[in-house]
């Protein structure tokens, strides 16, 4: 009589790799699973984010429903089980959720002007720092769902202080900046915050002094027809561009100065700090400039026709 012993499958757990692992161990796991080297997994999860995003989003979702090496639930299905006592971690995963679903409608990978990405933000940093509460309870039992959720509970506000000192410290550095930055290019943001465009086709249109606090100002003086003798301007934009277009047949004398960017005056230029550039033109017809611009471009050009 012989005897036959049945041979059971050894049963494998599909579960993100501790040892093998560069963000958050799927390529490890789904590589011991499926006995396939890491790397093409890798490669197939950079080549779907270049190619729109989707990567990406997949990778974050198997991360959320594979559990980690050793534990038997993943971070998904831990919070949907404790999701009456511990409701910081649904709420991360609500987040991260509406944000896949913004991106998958977007179907790009950039913010472009879009908000999904702060509900990504926002969702993956409450998961992690609500990730192992029970390690802050000091009884030597398994924390419960209670312990757990006040141990959230003393993380977020943590979490939230040290945020909200950031925010502040960032707001207060920005001011500062803002503030040095307008002391040392002189900005008067009382000239207006504006695109302005002036086209002058008469001497008597045309103001003698032309002036912006931040934005693109041009003069166009190309249909003009100017006076035999001098014609005098002035220009200057704080911070931006100052553009001056010049009739055929008129010659440019003056100065023009940039105390930090670029300035070209009919094909004469200079840049970097304090660039400034002076012509001496003569003919029957001048126009004498006097422009300024603190930060940014000053371009006199001729006008094409």
């Amino acid at each position: 009589m012989s005897e036959h012993t049945t041979h059971i499958p050894e049963i494998r757990p599909l579960q993100r790799s501790r040892s093998d692992r560069m963000v958050a161990g799927v390529s490890g796991g789904l590589a011991r699973y499926f006995e396939i080297h890491p790397a093409v997994f890798r490669v197939g999860f950079v080549v779907l984010t270049l190619l729109g995003g989707a990567g990406l989003l997949i990778y974050a979702a198997a991360a959320l429903v594979i559990p980690d090496e050793g534990k038997q639930d993943s971070i998904a299905t831990a919070a949907l089980r404790q999701r009456r006592d511990r409701p910081w971690p649904l709420i991360g995963l609500g987040l991260l959720a509406v944000a896949g679903a913004i991106l998958l409608s977007r179907a790009t990978l950039w913010p472009d002007g879009d908000t999904w990405w702060l509900f990504l933000i926002a969702g993956a940093l409450i998961l992690w720092v609500t990730r192992n509460s029970g390690k802050e309870t000091t009884t030597d039992a398994t924390p419960d769902a209670k312990s757990l959720a006040a141990a959230d509970s003393r993380r977020m506000r943590r979490m939230l202080k040290r945020l909200g000192i950031v925010v502040a410290s960032l707001v207060a550095l920005l001011i500062v900046a803002v503030a040095t930055f307008m002391a040392v290019f002189s900005v008067h943001v009382g000239r207006g915050i504006d695109d302005r465009t002036y086209v002058v086709t008469s001497a008597q249109e045309l103001e003698g002094d032309y002036r912006l606090g931040i934005g693109s100002l041009e003069l166009d003086l190309s249909r003009m027809q100017f006076p035999p003798g001098e014609t005098h301007v002035a220009t200057s934009v704080d911070v931006g561009d100052l553009q001056v277009v010049l009739p055929r047949g008129v010659a440019l004398r003056g100065h023009g100065e940039v105390k930090a960017g670029h300035v070209d005056l009919l094909g004469k230029e200079d840049d970097g700090w304090k660039a400034d550039v002076d012509v001496a033109g003569t003919g029957p017809r001048v126009l004498v400039l006097d422009a300024h611009v603190g930060a940014g471009n000053l371009r006199v050009e001729r006008a094409v026709r």
